[in-house]
């Protein structure tokens, strides 16, 4: 278990850099740019279909790449509980209020409220929608190298947004790794996560204060140690990304009119 680790559903920063630093599979030589731009069109699919067939078959098709990147499953799928459960309590009540073949219906206070066929498929549809954003971005994230993303931020955004993304990027692993030493001290000393919600709140607003509090002082010895170092208010990432080749524009461009065909043939009404 790495310091920044809160708890094993939520992904694992130290985890996530040590496999795009250490690790040296196809896709790690695939240009980052590829790679960005294929998360860029992934993203667009999922926006644009209501297809359950298409978003299954686009979900075992990211997981498999995720597999054959020599990624850790185990970590993926408790990383999952997060979007899951962030999908199930947003669309878990829309889903009763979708017209079609009744599943299950019953009586609350006097209003009867149902589920239907086209309920299920929402929730199914929407969830694979999320795993499939979430798993891409893991895929993305744990194939290139940090040098490589800094300096694509760098490139794609402008100044002072660059700046900031990239400085609470870094400054995230510190706030993780205090949250995380905390929460340790807490439960050395008797606590527990679902015990102090129920008995123990206090202590748990205090820690959440106290990292808040030490974020700030951390931010600032931070700040003038990048200050000492020569820091001017422009953090330069000089690293070239590698640009695709014949091979990368080739599978964007086949990638790019798959999405086309599918948003042309299939229809776009929903179910399967």
């Amino acid at each position: 278990m790495s310091s920044t680790m809160i708890s094993r559903h939520i992904p694992d920063l130290d985890l996530i850099t040590s496999y795009a630093e250490r690790q040296d599979s196809f896709f790690t030589k695939v240009s980052p740019w590829t790679k960005f731009a294929a998360l860029v069109l992934v993203i667009l699919l999922i926006t644009l279909t209501r297809s359950l067939v298409v978003c299954a078959a686009l979900y075992l098709t990211v997981l498999l790449m995720y597999r054959l990147a020599g990624l850790p499953l185990k970590n993926l799928f408790a990383w999952y509980t997060l979007p899951a459960l962030f999908v199930l309590s947003l669309v878990g009540i829309m889903a009763w209020s979708e017209p079609g073949s009744v599943l299950f219906s019953c009586a609350i206070a006097g209003i009867t409220i149902s589920l239907t066929d086209n309920g299920v498929l929402l929730v199914l549809t929407l969830l694979l929608k999320a795993l499939i954003s979430v798993t891409f971005s893991l895929f993305f994230l744990m194939t290139t190298r940090y040098q490589h993303f800094s300096a694509m931020i760098y490139r794609l955004f402008p100044s002072p947004l660059d700046q900031i993304f990239l400085m609470a990027y870094r400054f995230l692993f510190l706030t993780l790794a205090m949250t995380g030493a905390m929460l340790k001290a807490v439960q050395s000393r008797g606590g527990g996560i679902i015990r102090s919600i129920q008995m123990q709140g206090r202590i748990f607003a205090e820690v959440f204060a106290l990292v808040f509090i030490r974020s700030f002082e951390r931010a600032e010895r931070v700040q003038r140690a990048m200050i000492a170092r020569g820091y001017n208010g422009a953090y330069v990432a000089g690293t070239e990304v590698p640009q695709p080749g014949v091979f990368g524009y080739g599978v964007l461009c086949a990638f790019a009119l798959a999405i086309a065909g599918i948003v042309w043939l299939v229809p776009n009404t929903g179910g399967w």
